[in-house]
C-alpha cells in the first residue's frame, strides 16, 4: 500500500500531498495582493516552483493546472503572458481557466497544479 506524504500540513489543508506517484499542490495565491495580475501570477508560480521542489520535482512534471481569475475579461491576457513565459517548453499541462469569486477581494488569481512524482 502506498503511503500518503503531506508536505507543509496545516490544520485546514496541506500545501502538498504526494500519493501513488502523484503530487497535488493546493490552490496558491499571491503573498502581496497589491500587485497587478502579472505580479500576482509571478508570485503564485514562484510558490508552485517552491512546492514542486519540496516534492523533489520541477514544472516539467506538471500534468494538470486549474486557474481561477477574479476577472477573466480583464486579466486573462496578463496571466497568460506570465504563464507562457513560466511553462517549460514542450511541458505544458492540461489546464482549465475560469472566473471565480476568490477568498479575498484583493486576490486576482489562484492556481492549483497536479504533477507526476519521479
Amino acid at each position: 500500500m502506498n503511503e500518503i506524504q503531506r508536505i507543509h500540513p496545516g490544520p485546514r489543508m496541506s500545501r502538498v500531498v504526494i500519493y501513488n506517484g502523484m503530487v497535488f499542490i493546493g490552490g496558491q495565491t499571491a503573498g502581496d495582493p497589491a500587485q497587478d495580475i502579472a505580479g500576482q501570477t509571478r508570485q503564485v508560480l514562484a510558490k508552485i516552483d517552491g512546492y514542486l521542489a519540496d516534492a523533489g520535482i520541477d514544472k516539467t512534471r506538471l500534468l494538470s493546472a486549474q486557474v481561477w481569475l477574479k476577472d477573466i475579461a480583464a486579466d486573462f491576457a496578463g496571466m497568460n503572458e506570465v504563464w507562457d513565459a513560466w511553462v517549460a517548453p514542450g511541458c505544458a499541462p492540461t489546464r482549465a481557466t475560469v472566473q471565480a469569486n476568490l477568498a479575498r477581494t484583493d486576490l486576482l488569481v489562484e492556481i492549483s497544479v497536479t504533477a507526476a512524482a519521479i
